[in-house]
Formats: structure tokens, sequence, C-alpha cells
């Protein structure tokens, strides 16, 4: 099977089924009946990440992305400490983008240098600033596929060629993207990491995430996941499954809705700015059709005004639900400086750019008319 849509149905599922059940089973067990590993690792036990459950979502995954290797975790932020706290240690120094997730930002910011590791923030869209930066204890380079929240595209090809130039581990955050949208092991980047909260599972019901990569590396991140305890529960393995099915009909509807509405936001007198890759006029617009198969349902708009006429329009708003998170059916609209983004300081989010006036907006199922008329009387009034 070649078909991403058709791989998200039969990939990595157990053969011959079990008692000819089309759905994957819940093994809601804890434990497992000794088959002779002689590998602590290899026995099967829900804390050691290696139930059914758990290899089947594994193998779908590295199937998606075309990758050697994947598994899954608690959450999103589970795969990625889990995964800068393998291929990194005391003495290490660690490139990241400028603009990551606010999670993600405080764990590298506040986190890691307790356990002594540097690290420098670089322009995504410039690898003159990774040349500047990168130091002889270099070890890694974090970026995320689409930033969140400006949406920002860095420059992946040459990303690959300069980490093998100076021997470095290549992380991407591919959470906004999807591997409908990108799939990083096809450009040669080794770990791939999703909060499987979001897009991969699409109905705002669990936490998840996964990593996806060279089967070495993810090997390695499995190994520490296991004495770090960030396991996935059975049922929430069982939804993640179930949701990751109609991934590819989801994009689909959040790439064409995402783009109608950021045409029509860019065109309204009460938007000062919007952020969508999908734009002409967006810097990563050439990046962004260049490397991926769809530019996502996330767009980012600066509301003309302050920032209380920016939280009077979130009031005002019907469809849209005020609530962090995104990748999910409903709809749901944020404002960075207040919500994902609240643990920076207001000076570091002047350095990446994040207004006050900035919201976030995650395009849901709902039909596109709908939600551009809410947003239009919202904004208006």
């Amino acid at each position: 099977m070649s078909a991403l849509a058709t791989k998200l149905i039969h990939a990595g599922e157990l053969k011959p089924r079990i008692a000819g059940a089309v759905t994957m089973p819940v093994f809601q067990s804890s434990t497992f009946e000794y088959g002779d590993e002689t590998d602590y690792h290899e026995i099967k036990y829900l804390r050691l990440n290696n139930t059914p459950n758990h290899v089947v979502l594994g193998d779908k995954l590295a199937v998606l992305e075309d990758a050697e290797s994947a598994l899954v975790t608690a959450s999103g932020m589970a795969a990625i400490s889990a995964s800068l706290l393998t291929v990194l240690s005391k003495g290490d120094h660690l490139l990241a983008q400028y603009g990551v997730y606010g999670g993600t930002h405080t764990l590298i910011t506040e986190s890691l240098p307790r356990f002594g590791i540097e690290h420098d923030f670089v322009d995504g869209a410039n690898p003159a600033d990774w040349e500047r930066k990168v130091k002889p204890n270099t070890k890694a380079i974090y970026v995320e596929t689409i930033a969140n929240p400006l949406l920002n595209v860095p420059e992946l090809n040459a990303l690959v060629e300069f980490a093998k130039a100076h021997k470095l581990i290549t992380l991407i955050d591919n959470t906004v993207a999807s591997p409908v949208n990108f799939r990083p092991a096809e450009l040669g980047i080794d770990v791939s990491l999703h909060s499987g909260t979001k897009y991969l599972n699409g109905h705002n019901d669990l936490v998840a995430g996964a990593v996806i990569g060279r089967a070495d590396l993810v090997e390695e991140i499995r190994r520490n996941l296991n004495h770090f305890g960030g396991c996935l529960d059975p049922h929430t393995c069982f939804l993640l499954h179930r949701g990751m099915k109609t991934l590819a009909v989801r994009m689909r509807h959040h790439n064409e809705s995402a783009l109608a509405i950021a045409e029509f936001l860019d065109k309204h007198d009460a938007v000062d700015r919007v952020h969508y890759p999908g734009l002409c006029e967006h810097p990563s617009h050439e990046r962004a059709q260049r490397l991926m198969d769809g530019f996502s349902g996330l767009v980012s708009f600066e509301v003309r005004g302050d920032a209380a006429g920016t939280v009077a329009f979130l009031k005002r708003l019907e469809i849209p639900i005020l609530a962090v998170s995104l990748g999910g059916v409903d709809s749901l609209i944020s404002r960075p400086a207040a919500h994902s983004h609240a643990g920076l300081t207001p000076a570091e989010r002047e350095e990446i750019g994040i207004k006050d006036t900035l919201v976030r907006l995650s395009v849901g199922l709902e039909a596109t008319e709908d939600l551009m008329a809410d947003l239009d009387r919202a904004l208006v009034a």
C-alpha cells in the first residue's frame, strides 16, 4: 500500500486479527505472561511501552512517516523531554528555533540548564545564524515544522545539510503539520515528535505523544522513557488508534478551511496581520509550498486595537471555543500571550513577535462559511 489514507487504516494492524475483530481490542492489562525475554526492556509490561496496543500504534506511526521506528508516550511533552534528555548530556549544547511552543521553551530555558545543558536560540530560516552559534559541544538542533503560534517554517533542507556537516542530531516537532502534510524522515531528519493530543487523535479527548525516526535513537529514547515512566495507558492507546484512522479526511478539511479563512481575514478591516504559511505574503510561504503537501489548520492573526479589544472579540464569538490546544474537530481559539505562551516574559514574547493582540485559531471541522460569518460578526462588533 502506498497511499497515506490506506496506511492510516491498515498499517501496523495485528495479523491474524484477534478473534476476527476488525477493531483493535483494548489490552487492559498491566502485566503479561513471561515469554523468556532476556532483556528487561523487552519484558511485556505496561510501563515499558510494549504492550500490543503500544506496538500497533508505533508500527503504524513509523509507516505513516516512512521512518524506521516509532513509539507512543504519555504526552507530547513526555516525548520531547525524553528525546532531548536522551540525545543531550551534561556539558552539551543545543540549538533551538526561536518561537517554539511555550512548554518546550520553558523546558529548554529552565529545566535543561539544571542538568548542565546549554542552549542558543536561532532563526530557523537563517542558516548563517546557525553557523554563528554552533559550538564544539553542540550535539543537536531542534525545530518545529510549523512553529506555534506565528507559523514560520524553517529552512529544513539546509538544516539537514548543516546537521550532517557538524554531526548533529536533528529533532523536529511535526505536530502542527501532521504526517499528512509532512514526513520528516523523507528529508533525512533523525527524530520527529508529536503531541498526539492534537491532529493525530483529532477529538480533544486525550493526551498523548509520539516519537518517530531512526530505529537506534527511538530505542534509546524508549529505554529512557521506561525509567521516566511516561507510558500511555491502553485505553488512551485505543482512542488514539481510532482517531488516527480518520486523519487524512480530517486534515483535508483543516487544510482547505484554514486557507479560506486566512484569505478572508487577510482582507478584513479589523485585522492588522494574518500569519498563515498558505498566504503568498507569509515569510515562509515559498518553503512551506516546497516542503509540504498542505498548510494545516492553524491560523494566527492580530486584531486591530489593543489587548482589551482582543479579549472582547474572543468573548463575542459563538462557534470557536475559547480554549488551549489545537487540532480537533471543534474550532478552538486562544490568545497566546495569555495562554500557550503565558510562561514567557513580556520581553521574551516581544522578541519572538507574540503581541498581546495576537489570536490563534485552530480551525475545526465546522462549515467554513459559518466560521467566517461568526468571525466577521465578532470583529465588526
